[in-house]
């Protein structure tokens, strides 16, 4: 796991590494600061700044990370959703990636009842690409608009580009900031102008921050300097008056203990050989809170003796109640699936927050279980699952393979937050078993036209498969689709769980008593 971990670490350095070393020297010598630069003096002295998705775009042709930065910081007190363009990486433009990237992170901050703020500088669209970034692009300025209507406060902070499209940014949040002789904001820039209307005009003049300040009214703040923006972002934010909703379940408690097993001991507990069980049981007591005063039990497991290899229970995370499901013995059977119907009811009975803890090969397979009514029970799993209210939250630990990636509560469930540890992997199934299904079939092929099976030749297509569903079920590849929030160190779980149930307390949850048909 340490391996994995100086591999892992490696990857998130080519994130902040951002344009690399020429274009982050020519940014400094401008006076400016880097996108994470302003986020550690916009956020409290000494708070955490959970970064999302740093591994957006890797493996693709862009620069991994997606030239923005987004995260959930404190400021003033008040969690706040973050993005920061990052103006070493071709001027800030916005390729597919970062157009995910931005999507995911209005809908954790729409989800969870958090107020945003931009930290905007960018030439806008990356044009050779424009194809993939117009269109499904506008929804950007419809979710910043839906943010002021549900109340959830918009701040921009500009700090150099922001034209064409991206001038929108600034007009449609409800509080911008604009810093003297570097913020510019403007529809069409000097040279498109010049095209459109043969008008000679200049930056400050179409779009300077002093101009939107005193003549367009578009700037609310002046600023004179990086520095004195971000100052000018904490005030705004201090005089929100903001107050968190709370959700519907039990209060934090404040007197909550930590784990009575040392965190350290993750990274021992996943085997390289993700086929090998281990006990779940030891990552949820290096997770959850300890037994303290107000907490006589660290973990109150429900239905223990029943569905073994799915472990259910009720537990609290920094002092948040939480039901967990836990998977680490690899297969779900028909009694794991009706155990965990059970338990996602009862969780929405008393609006307590689900986390899925999961390693799992998927659902079993056979005639004996077929018979036994494993899809019907799989789906009575996924249907409760699926009409659950109650905020999710989901670490895969391991395998998350096949439709036990969907009850566990995959991505396509969208859970408010997914992490995963640098020994995931994901895929319709495991690569063996995928290259195994596709020679049966081709064998079955050859067979029903009469043709002898080439095994030596089809040899050489199993590999190449194997090798490719081995890449893409790969934590990296996941994360670089935008299929996590993020590949975490095991041993952070606590502290990344922590974070988001504070910040899903933020808006008002409820549980449901309404499912869909349950199958018999």
């Amino acid at each position: 796991m340490l391996a994995k971990l100086d591999a892992l670490a490696a990857e998130h350095a080519k994130a902040v590494a951002g344009g690399g070393e020429k274009y982050v020297a020519r940014h400094h010598a401008r006076g400016k600061l880097l996108p994470r630069e302003r986020i550690e003096l916009l956020v409290d002295e000494g708070s955490a700044f959970l970064e999302l998705s740093p591994l957006a775009g890797w493996g693709s042709d862009f620069a991994v990370g997606a030239s923005m930065v987004t995260g959930i910081g404190v400021v003033e007190g008040v969690e706040c959703m973050i993005t920061a363009n990052d103006p070493t990486v071709k001027g800030g433009a916005s390729n597919p990636w970062t157009v995910k990237k931005a999507f995911r992170a209005h809908q954790i901050a729409e989800e969870n009842g958090l107020p945003t703020i931009a930290l905007v500088e960018s030439g806008g669209a990356d044009l050779p690409t424009q194809k993939e970034i117009f269109i499904p692009g506008g929804k950007t300025f419809r979710d910043i608009t839906r943010s002021s209507a549900m109340k959830l406060p918009t701040v921009a902070l500009v700090f150099g580009n922001s034209t064409a499209g991206g001038a929108y940014v600034p007009g449609m949040s409800d509080y911008t900031v604009m810093v003297r002789e570097q913020a510019k904001v403007f529809l069409g820039g000097p040279p498109l102008v010049k095209m459109a209307t043969g008008e000679e005009s200049d930056d400050e003049s179409l779009g300077g921050a002093e101009m939107h300040a005193r003549t367009s009214g578009l700037a609310d703040y002046l600023a004179e300097d990086e520095r004195d923006a971000i100052r000018i972002g904490r005030r705004i934010v201090a005089r929100l008056n903001w107050r968190k909703a709370g959700g519907a379940g039990a209060a934090a408690d404040p007197a909550y203990a930590e784990p009575d097993h040392d965190p350290d001991g993750l990274l021992d507990l996943v085997p390289s050989d993700l086929k090998e069980p281990f006990d779940p049981r030891e990552v949820i007591a290096r997770v959850v809170d300890g037994v303290s005063a107000t907490n006589g039990v660290a973990f109150d497991e429900f239905k223990p003796l029943y569905g073994t290899s799915l472990v259910t229970g009720w537990a609290s995370i920094h002092g948040h109640p939480v039901g967990i499901l836990a998977n680490a013995q690899g297969v779900l059977f028909s009694e794991e699936a009706q155990k965990a119907t059970q338990f996602v009811q009862l969780a929405n009975q008393t609006d307590t927050p689900l986390l899925f803890l999961h390693n799992t090969t998927g659902y079993m397979v056979g005639k004996e279980y077929e018979q036994g009514g494993i899809i019907k029970h799989g789906a009575m799993m996924i249907n409760a699952i699926s009409n659950s209210t109650v905020p999710h939250l989901t670490v895969i630990m391991g395998a998350s393979y096949g439709a036990g990636n969907y009850g566990m509560n995959g991505r396509a469930y969208d859970p408010r937050f997914l992490f995963t540890w640098p020994s995931a992997k994901s895929a319709v199934m495991g690569p063996a078993q995928l290259a195994g299904v596709m020679e049966i079939v081709a064998r079955q092929s050859a067979e029903s036209r009469g043709q002898t099976f080439d095994a030596e030749g089809f040899a050489g297509v199993k590999q190449v498969v194997e090798a490719q569903i081995e890449e893409q079920s790969l934590p990296y590849f996941l994360s670089g689709m935008l299929y996590d929030d993020g590949v975490i160190d095991p041993r952070d779980t606590r502290t990344v769980l922590g974070i988001c149930l504070s910040v899903i307390d933020s808006s008002a949850f409820r549980g449901t008593d309404r499912f869909g048909v349950f199958r018999m």
